[in-house]
């Protein structure tokens, strides 16, 4: 094996936001005056896109309602980051800097938008590490679908037997495995070693800095 592309999911792999997330999930229902979801139930839709993760919440919703939810969701949790903000995991810059240096190629594929996510790379000072971005808004299909990996591929020449997907909820694992690539999950964002490795998981690490012993 010889790893040369290494896609990875964003929310819960690379950057700490589920508390932000979750507050301001939470923070949406009330003002909408529905049904508060318990913390859980608000980080299992974490990695999915928001119309994705509102249906899943509240199923009853007409999709005029899921509309004024995604909308209020980005409101709230634009003001949200700044009482709550994200972080990096730890060793994420350090593991990536000596990804870069090995000359593997580093890319994202995430149901989160392209504004949103480019604002935290910037902030972050990580947009330097990543070749190719996929957001919400670029592909038609969202995991766990295999199009956000097929595209990468496609895009930038490599094969499928040289990639490995890192995620750390089974979709993103599900998504590497309907692409045919290797697969890493990670168990310091949402989800445990055990589901991750029900989806199918190559790797199960509990710290980024072990993805280079994979590669």
């Amino acid at each position: 094996m010889n790893i040369k592309l290494i896609i990875f999911d964003f929310d819960g792999t690379i950057m700490d936001t589920k508390k932000t997330i979750v507050v301001s999930k939470q923070e949406t229902l009330r003002q909408m005056g529905l049904d508060v979801a318990e913390e859980q139930a608000c980080a299992d839709t974490i990695g999915m896109s928001a119309k994705i993760g509102f249906q899943k919440l509240c199923p009853e919703l007409s999709d005029d309602m899921i509309d004024l939810c995604m909308k209020k969701y980005r409101e709230i949790f634009d003001e949200t980051k700044k009482t709550i903000p994200p972080l990096l995991f730890p060793n994420m810059i350090e593991t990536l800097n000596r990804l870069n240096e090995k000359g593997i190629v580093c890319t994202i594929a995430t149901s989160r938008g392209r504004d949103s996510l480019l604002g935290f790379l910037e902030s972050m000072n990580i947009a330097k590490y990543f070749s190719y971005l996929l957001a919400a808004e670029d592909t038609t299909l969202h995991k766990p679908n295999a199009e956000l990996v097929k595209k990468t591929l496609n895009e930038l020449s490599y094969n499928a037997q040289d990639t490995l997907v890192v995620g750390d909820m089974p979709f993103d694992i599900l998504m590497g495995k309907n692409a045919g690539v290797y697969t890493c999950g990670v168990t310091y964002g949402v989800s445990g070693k055990n589901s991750l490795l029900e989806a199918g998981a190559d790797w199960v690490i509990d710290d980024i800095s072990e993805l280079l012993e994979i590669v």
